[in-house]
């Protein structure tokens, strides 16, 4: 029987961890387990054995433990005997062998997940507050989240105050004596090694460029060296998440989705069949059966030259032995991805075969390459070149994977160099002089994100997905070409931080916590002597905030991020100063919305504009006149607005007290309106046309959520933005006949995916399209799903579970119903006796009594639900 995940957690309220008890915990059954939890319930009474098979990681003894005291608390238990088992692949055999293993539950995992839950719940219940006060509009802070969005921020930062530095170099392009062409860098000019910075202009570099094409240069030596490259370890949570992110474009939560539907299985040849094993772990080992299998698939497939003289042992680097378990790989490494091909979906099947080719690799004999450098110099030696190249003399592993690169990193072994001896004269045909300039450090990919967090010890593996999305779902950042971009809320949160709670966002704190949790695993620390160590310090920075007072937090921000959201224009002028009143002082300001820039003569200048821009001219904040309106004469003028640039059409004056605006389309840079753009913009919404049916005008326009066309009421999308400018009367009715096809009411949205009969009555759980995106309906419950959640992977189980946690938040509300008929109920009281004022006692009488009765018997469904909501809360 599925527990379907963890059946317990700690309630988001207070009092949840009790820090002056001890650290006690109070857990809460999730509203989607409880029926769940029953029929485990029911199902433990009629058997003689309890066994616990949950994941065999300490999230998954945790579960063990929570189902076992929930168990312990019903008293149905009694003398049962309760064995745990653990399996790290869902095949018969691992299974067979597990249930003849079984063990106790591990207490020391149970301690050390009870303490992970404690920090994150203490940093997270405590911390969250304090943003919320200090800076309106910060959704959250955590204890690994933070220290992740710090790593992009500090990145972002870098970038933002990089200064690039010319420098030059010189290469030759060059033929040996056989004719055969290659390349060459000078390395040495008038005697002295050339590094990097020391061609640092042109007039240098012509001079070196020079002496290059004067010289005649004779080959001084030919090294040659063999080397290997050995294949990489099977794939870790985080290698996989890497690679699958370089490879196949696929972000941390779809990867471990993907690799999860894997581990449990799917129907091949009749029989459900677990494909690879448990996908969360720091191992880089395989089992000894795993090897010999590999090892046979190898001399199968690729011939004995191909198997090494003895299998290869890889040690893991995960300092706790207990979560140490093995790396992922296919269950049966016979079984190629070809077998599979028509039995698992095309993003299985990619996930797939990267695992079989990376354990099979692991395995395999290493590439073998012969590297050469080759010293060439002139007469005199005040010029030296320098030639390197590599020849591939065994492909070894390589002829069946080679692992995917990062911005940084390169293939050293790419070059080849044709054959040159010592004395040879080869011959220059040309030189050529290149301008270089460094380069910023790159922003983090997925892939170089959880390779950094791996690399300072930041988090888990199991969490990295769920880090990464939350820090999108909390708009803290944005993706640009699979890259991190962190959002001025993001940079806002961290600067706060960093100035305010600095221990807790510093890179080896937060590791140094996970070594303490590892610790705890192992039997080597006591986990409530960990959260008081941690507790005595941070509770008393919080405590610190207190008496924090806005302006004390917007000072420090406006020192923090002063060069990102003022630069320097260049011209000497004040970047703060406000363009619209010229006197006052621009800063960081915070609303209900979050940060922005405002004046300091507020509330005289009303000047605002977001906190950044695209161009020093959005950075200034300053108004930009692109032109005068030929039909009305008014100037047509590029603003900036709290919620980004907009386009006005004039002033706003007493006869002009609305001037008309059209913001700039999302996704569009302000400096890329022009005149005729923006008068363009001003001419929407335009008419389109008559309906040929219904004789009613349609209207074209832009809104919130993209561009539209708009008839008797009802909305239908456009394609593109630019369709809306020159959209006709055929396509404007085939988009509206196709909006109502498609269910295109408010209460008739679009199904997007049906995902069964809910197990408790039957009805059909959906999957519709709604105005605000993708959300679950089942009978009258709408459940938004959330961003981390693809649609492709979304189970009936999971979507079950998201209805009941909505219906759990709205019962909580549904009491308002009585208020709101007894309200009513007085409304009309007051209103009857009003008129009826010269029968006053007799009226009120008479209505007094109609009220009561209307209180009684309005909405009786409204009111056995408060009831039942308030006993269940």
């Amino acid at each position: 029987m599925a527990s379907y995940g963890h059946v317990r957690d700690l309630p988001p309220k207070d009092g949840s961890v009790d820090p002056e008890h001890d650290f006690d915990m109070k857990w809460e059954v999730s509203p989607s387990s409880k029926k769940q939890i029953r029929a485990i319930e029911t199902a433990v009474k009629g058997a003689d054995k309890l066994i616990l098979a949950t994941d065999p990681d300490r999230e998954g003894e945790a579960i063990s433990w929570h189902v076992l005291d929930m168990l312990k608390q019903k008293k149905v238990l009694k003398d049962m005997p309760v064995e745990r088992v653990v399996f790290n692949a869902v095949t018969k055999k691992s299974i067979l062998e597990a249930m003849e293993n079984g063990r106790e539950l591990d207490n020391d995992l149970v301690e050390a997940y009870k303490a992970r839950r404690a920090l994150d719940y203490l940093v997270g219940f405590n911390l969250s507050p304090v943003l919320w006060r200090k800076l309106p509009g910060s959704r959250s802070a955590g204890r690994v989240q933070s220290v992740a969005l710090r790593l992009i921020v500090s990145r972002e930062m870098e970038i933002d105050q990089f200064k690039p530095q010319e420098y030059w170099s010189i290469a030759a392009d060059m033929i040996n004596e056989s004719g055969e062409a290659f390349n060459a860098r000078l390395t040495n000019f008038n005697g002295k090694k050339l590094d990097k910075f020391d061609l640092a202009n042109e007039t240098l570099a012509r001079e070196a460029e020079a002496a290059v094409k004067n010289s005649l240069l004779t080959v001084a030596s030919v090294e040659a060296k063999p080397a290997k490259r050995n294949p990489p370890a099977p794939f870790t949570t985080s290698t996989l998440q890497q690679e699958a992110s370089r490879k196949l474009g696929f972000n941390a939560s779809r990867t471990m989705q993907v690799a999860q539907r894997l581990y449990e299985g799917e129907d091949i040849g009749g029989e459900t069949v677990g494909l690879i094993t448990y996908m969360r772990t720091d191992g880089v080992q395989m089992t000894p059966e795993a090897i010999d299998d590999a090892r046979d698939a190898i001399a199968a497939q690729f011939g004995a030259n191909y198997l090494p003289g003895s299998p290869r042992i890889y040690r893991t680097k995960a300092k706790n032995a207990q979560e140490a378990h093995e790396a992922i790989r296919p269950t049966d490494l016979a079984r190629t991805p070809q077998d599979i091909r028509t039995f698992v979906s095309d993003e299985q099947l990619k996930l797939y075969e990267l695992i079989w080719k990376r354990a099979i690799a692991s395995q395999m004999e290493s590439a073998a390459f012969q590297r050469t450098t080759v010293e060439m110099t002139n007469e005199d030696g005040t010029v030296g070149m320098r030639a390197n190249g590599s020849v591939l003399t065994f492909d070894g592993f390589l002829t069946l994977y080679q692992e995917g690169v990062d911005d940084s990193d390169g293939d050293e072994d790419s070059n080849r160099l044709p054959k040159l001896t010592e004395g040879e004269k080869p011959k220059t045909i040309a030189v050529n002089a290149d301008q270089h300039f460094t380069e910023p450090p790159p922003r983090f990919t997925e892939a170089s994100l959880v390779r950094r967090m791996e690399e300072l010890g930041i988090g888990r593996p199991s969490t990295y997905a769920s880090t990464l999305s939350t820090l999108r779902d909390r708009e803290y950042v944005h993706m640009d070409r699979n890259r991190f971009i962190p959002e001025d809320k993001g940079r806002v949160v961290t600067a706060f931080l960093e100035k305010f709670f600095n221990r807790y966002v510093q890179y080896d704190f937060t590791a140094g916590l996970e070594q303490q949790l590892d610790s705890i695993s192992a039997g080597e620390l006591d986990w409530r002597e960990v959260l008081k160590d941690f507790w005595r310090d941070f509770i008393a920075a919080v405590d610190d905030t207190k008496e924090l007072r806005i302006t004390e937090v917007l000072d420090t921000l406006n020192d923090v991020l002063g060069h990102h959201v003022f630069p320097d224009k260049g011209d000497g002028s004040d970047p703060r100063l406000c363009p619209t009143c010229g006197a006052g002082q621009l800063s960081i300001k915070t609303g209900r919305f979050g940060a922005f820039i405002g004046c300091s003569n507020y509330p005289e200048c009303k000047f605002t504009r977001p906190m950044a821009g695209d161009s020093a001219q959005d950075a200034a904040g300053g108004d930009k006149e692109l032109g005068t309106d030929p039909e009305t004469g008014m100037a047509v003028t590029l603003k900036s607005g709290r919620f980004g640039p907009y386009i006005q059409l004039g002033e706003k004056t007493e006869e002009n007290e609305k001037p008309k605006r059209s913001g700039i389309p999302k996704g569009m840079d302000k400096g890329d309106v022009d005149f005729d753009y923006a008068l363009k913009l001003l001419s929407l919404p335009r008419e389109v046309g008559l309906h040929p049916e219904s004789g009613k005008m349609i209207t074209a326009g832009l809104g919130r959520y993209g561009p539209f066309v708009l008839h008797d009421g009802k909305y239908a999308n456009l394609d593109s933005i630019e369709e809306v400018f020159d959209v006709g009367i055929n396509r404007a009715v085939d988009a509206i006949a196709q909006k109502a096809q498609r269910g295109g009411g408010r209460n008739q949205a679009k199904i997007l995916k049906d995902l069964g009969k809910h197990p408790d009555d039957d009805g059909p759980v959906q999957v519709l399209d709604g105005r605000y995106g993708a959300y679950i309906k089942h009978a009258k419950i709408n459940a938004t799903l959330p961003k981390s959640i693809d649609l492709d992977d979304l189970t009936l189980e999971r979507a079950v579970e998201l209805v009941a946690e909505k219906a759990a938040k709205s019962g909580k509300k549904k009491p308002k119903a009585k208020t709101k008929a007894k309200s009513k109920a007085k409304t009309k009281t007051k209103a009857k006796a009003k008129t009826k004022a010269k029968a006053k006692t007799k009226a009120k009488a008479k209505t007094k009594t109609k009220a009561k009765t209307k209180a009684k018997t309005a909405s009786p469904k409204a009111d056995e639900t408060a009831d039942t909501s308030s006993d269940d809360s």
